[in-house]
């Protein structure tokens, strides 16, 4: 057992990708908006993706080579896809949630600065950790930060219990309207996570394996068993809190970062008391700062990979140069849409949405394939999984289009 939680890792990296606007905005607003009646889309969703997921660590672990490596393996079409759909919507993604930490930072430690000043300093500590310490330091930050995140978030929801006096419904909800339903798309859209996390998460078990040399496929999917649990617990808990502190409350969010995160606190703490403004802003800024430090090493790290297969002689567009220009492009479109935070939010998680299916499918398509070794394939149970999987993501996603 000892072994098994030495070995932890990409699992918990994957749970500090996942764990960020999908919980603490996305989350909180479906808690706020209609109650506990969105757990099953939450739950569903997070059913459904699952398969797709896991084929990550299971893939890199199986063959010692990252899914990017069996995308080429399934066709170079196949990877060039991947290459364009992740230049769409990193630079939209990294802006997305470094925006929530900033605003979470100026609210927690003063608005002396301004919010652009907050995200240029958060992005420069990013970067700092990322290029200094590699991957060895970002292994055992994330141990301190996924532990600090749940008990903080724990305690949150605990306590909001505690002082609830009214019954919870758990009546649940289908959105009709068009709004209801395109925050329904975006809320799914990142819950727990974007698809092409899986591709990440491939890429950090293959460090992981460089690092201790025992990470095997069981371990792996027992890491990331643990990390994909925990992102469910804690979505649940943040509509929780979402529910207790802000259902019925005639609240509207606000979709400029530095008001949206002061409300955000303000209104756990009223609810609360002051006494647990510390608590809820540890547990709101250890959740997005964990979010954008795996996701400004994790883009990078893929886009390199994918570059290098798709071109072979590119040794200037590595790891350094894909970190420098999503930084510089992340700072550059804060500049210009700092006040659009939830229009960035809303596309970035839809988009997400309408190209999980592409994920899911060269997944299941790469870990059923000769590629992987056979005493790897999915059982018959994950095969059933992924198939009503697929149908669902596809399904939704039509559904959503059609509604427009």
């Amino acid at each position: 057992m000892i072994s098994k939680l030495k070995n932890l890792g990409p699992g918990l990296l994957f749970a500090g990708a996942a764990i960020g606007v999908s919980h603490l905005v996305q989350s909180t607003r479906a808690g706020a908006d209609f109650g506990l009646g969105l757990l099953w889309a939450l739950l569903l969703v997070n059913l459904f993706k699952y398969p797709f997921f896991q084929f990550g660590p299971r893939y890199a672990t199986a063959t010692g080579e990252s899914l990017l490596d069996g995308y080429k393996k399934l066709g170079k079409g196949v990877l060039a896809t991947y290459f364009i759909l992740s230049l769409a919507t990193m630079f939209t993604i990294q802006t997305a949630v470094t925006i929530v930490t900033a605003g979470l930072a100026s609210s927690l430690f003063g608005d002396f600065i301004s919010i652009k000043a907050w995200t240029v300093i958060i992005l420069a500590i990013c970067l700092s950790l990322l290029i200094l310490g590699k991957y060895k330091l970002l292994d055992r930050l994330i141990k301190i930060i996924i532990i600090t995140l749940t008990i903080s978030t724990l305690a949150a929801v605990s306590m909001a219990l505690f002082n609830n006096t009214s019954a919870l419904s758990f009546k649940q909800i289908l959105p009709e309207n068009s709004l209801e339903i395109a925050f329904l798309i975006a809320f799914m859209g990142w819950m727990p996570a974007p698809l092409d996390i899986a591709v990440w998460q491939s890429l950090w078990s293959i460090e992981k394996n460089k690092d201790t040399k025992s990470y095997t496929t069981k371990s792996a999917l027992f890491d990331f068993n643990i990390g994909y649990l925990g992102t469910i617990i804690l979505g649940t808990g943040f509509v929780l809190l979402g529910t207790l502190v802000m259902f019925n409350s005639g609240e509207t969010f606000s979709n400029k970062a530095g008001v949206f995160s002061g409300q955000l606190i303000k209104m756990y703490t009223s609810s609360l008391g002051d006494w647990a403004y510390i608590i809820i802003g540890v547990a709101a800024f250890t959740t997005m700062f964990s979010t954008t430090l795996t996701t400004l090493d994790a883009s990078p790290r893929a886009m390199a990979k994918t570059t290098q297969l798709l071109f072979k002689r590119t040794p200037k567009l590595n790891y350094i140069f894909w970190i420098a220009l999503l930084s510089i492009g992340t700072i550059a479109i804060f500049w210009f849409l700092a006040s659009e935070m939830g229009l960035l939010i809303k596309i970035a998680t839809i988009l997400s949405f309408i190209t999980a299916p592409f994920y899911a499918i060269i997944n299941y398509k790469l870990i059923c394939s000769k590629h992987t070794p056979k005493e790897w394939h999915p059982s018959k149970s994950l095969h059933i999984l992924s198939i009503l999987g697929i149908v669902f993501l596809i399904g939704f996603s039509i559904w959503f289009l059609t509604t427009l």
